[in-house]
């Protein structure tokens, strides 16, 4: 009797924090997994444990480039784009273009494939919302020429091209608009929320407050943002989904909660928020509940007691490591 043949899925960005926990997942429920990184934000280490499994192969290249993978594809996921503030205004070109041009070579691989693709949109196509919870029929409120803007506009371009192939072409697509998430491999320093309070609190800082820390976040916990994307890919549903947790709380009461956790004997302090920093973020997921059968089932809690078991594991060198890397030649781009 012939071996059953293995679906093929592509990981774009699956050295990232979320592409990595991807590529397990898909490699737990029986596909050969190929990833794609141009390793810019990515981390070798976050897949190093991958390389040693015969379903498990690894491209090293820039998706703004023409893609080329040889053989079947049965499923592309595409999360390669950088995801925090640091890495976005480091090199806003860049962004840009992983998200016009690398959105645009994916889904031309997905259409000579006849390949399923799903795009990781963001909650940040809503901005400054000025609706709340934010659904997927709100626009969004957006400063296009603001310094988010470059994350902001490569992702509703993302969008408006993914549904152009859909109506134009045919092409079976899934968009996920991707809230806050965390867990394990996260990086350190890379200006986010959980990582930055984590680490300040690790290394005996003040935790930092943006504004009064009166805006508001929704954190989603890995496993559950995995398992609600894995859900969407194999869903018939073709238009934006938010997949989140829609447990609100201030930033300055989750300061509190990051200095219970830690034991930290730091003081909270506060400087101005960034500009066009968004002052609510919460999903309406009333769409995931009812096409997905999906819901987050990790509390905060737990999330956050395995995040910080994590973060307390890295050595003192990663600890206390800035983000350094050279983002010079990716912006003369």
């Amino acid at each position: 009797m012939s071996k059953e043949k293995k679906r093929r899925v592509l990981i774009t960005g699956a050295a990232g924090f979320l592409g990595s926990h991807l590529s397990e997942r898909f490699l737990s429920e029986g596909f050969h997994v190929i990833g794609m990184d141009n390793l810019i934000t990515g981390d070798l280490k976050n897949i190093e444990h991958l390389f040693g499994q015969e379903s498990f192969e690894f491209y090293h290249h820039d998706i703004t480039k023409f893609v080329h993978v040889p053989g079947e594809i049965d499923y592309i996921l595409h999360f390669a784009s950088p995801a925090s503030p640091i890495d976005y205004l480091k090199i806003p070109i860049q962004t840009l273009k992983v998200g016009s041009l690398g959105t645009h070579n994916l889904l031309g691989l997905a259409k000579e494939k006849n390949a399923r693709i799903l795009i990781a949109s963001t909650s940040e196509v809503y901005g400054d919302p000025l609706v709340h919870p934010q659904t997927e029929e709100y626009y969004g409120n957006v400063n296009t020429i603001g310094p988010r803007g470059v994350y902001d506009e490569a992702k509703r371009f993302q969008e408006s091209i993914t549904m152009a192939y859909h109506r134009f072409h045919g092409l079976e697509t899934r968009i996920a608009r991707i809230f806050n998430t965390y867990g394990p491999r996260m990086r350190l320093n890379d200006g986010r929320v959980i990582p930055a309070f984590m680490g300040q609190a690790l290394r005996g800082e003040d935790i930092t407050v943006f504004g009064d820390g009166q805006q508001t976040r929704s954190f989603c916990y890995v496993d559950d943002q995995v398992d609600g994307l894995f859900k969407l890919l194999m869903s018939d549903y073709s238009y934006p989904v938010n997949i989140g947790n829609p447990d609100e709380i201030t930033i300055l009461e989750f300061a509190e909660e990051i200095v219970k956790l830690t034991n930290a004997n730091q003081k909270i302090v506060f400087k101005p928020l960034p500009k066009d920093d968004p002052m609510q973020r919460q999903p309406d997921i009333s769409l995931a509940k009812k096409i997905l059968n999906w819901e987050p089932k990790v509390s905060r809690s737990e999330g956050m007691q395995k995040t910080f078991a994590y973060f307390k594991g890295l050595s003192k060198d990663e600890l206390y490591r800035s983000e350094h890397k050279d983002f010079t030649a990716h912006n003369r781009l």
